[in-house]
């Protein structure tokens, strides 16, 4: 099947755009910029209906390659506002700031956190090792219905990895000036976190050598995936 029947533009520019936008804070408009500046004259709308529909395509394409997360899984939940009403953001990252799962829910009660601890089964095709959370009543509801044999902690300051992890949200967030709905957000949180995770090398940890390694592979793996 061709992925890009009846498009005008060639794939190489497409996904161009698409990897543009999920992978740094820019918005449509500078994109077009962008492509223009290389001689490629495409509309904001093109590039605003390319992200929406290529965007998610790769995501559910990266995904089924992942290499895996790891063993222990840091949680945590946010409000983001969504056409002028609180909703919560419920996220899941691994020790290696892997983003396992997130999930768009209108409440944080032990029903939502289920909904999410059992997302987050799918997504890792089984339990994690050890759950680290705060100590938002929630969790260890969902704890003891989902996952009892897991190792829970809720010690002060011991969830900063995915505390930090919302803060990539929040900067592209501003940048969208809010979501406005919940579809458009679920779509493309789960889009940039995939997009995040190819690209999560760890810079500060390895020779720089060792991470242009690291970033061919994950070029590889994306022109793997948008073929």
């Amino acid at each position: 099947m061709n992925t890009y029947k009846r498009h005008r533009f060639p794939p190489d520019i497409i996904s161009y755009a698409v990897w543009l936008y999920y992978r740094f804070n820019l918005s449509h408009r500078d994109i077009e910029d962008l492509l223009a500046e290389r001689g490629n004259t495409v509309s904001r709308e093109s590039i605003r209906l390319w992200c929406i529909k290529f965007g998610a395509l790769y995501a559910r394409r990266l995904k089924r390659k992942h290499r895996g997360y790891g063993d222990t899984f840091y949680i945590d939940e946010v409000f983001v506002k969504i056409n002028g009403k609180q909703h919560y953001l419920w996220r899941a990252v691994d020790q290696d700031g892997e983003v396992v799962d997130v999930y768009l829910q209108a409440k944080r009660d032990g029903a939502a956190a289920n909904r999410f601890f059992k997302r987050l089964l799918r997504s890792h095709g089984g339990e994690p090792r050890k759950i680290v959370t705060d100590k938002l009543r929630s969790y260890p509801v969902a704890h003891r219905g989902v996952m009892p044999e897991v190792i829970h902690i809720t010690d002060q300051y011991a969830n900063n990895r995915a505390e930090q992890s919302h803060e990539a949200t929040r900067v592209r967030e501003c940048g969208m000036r809010r979501f406005k709905s919940m579809r458009q957000a679920q779509r493309f949180l789960g889009a940039h976190a995939a997009v995040s995770n190819l690209f999560n090398l760890g810079r500060h940890l390895v020779s720089a050598q060792h991470y242009r390694d690291l970033r061919i592979s994950a070029f590889g793996q994306w022109s793997r995936a948008v073929a």
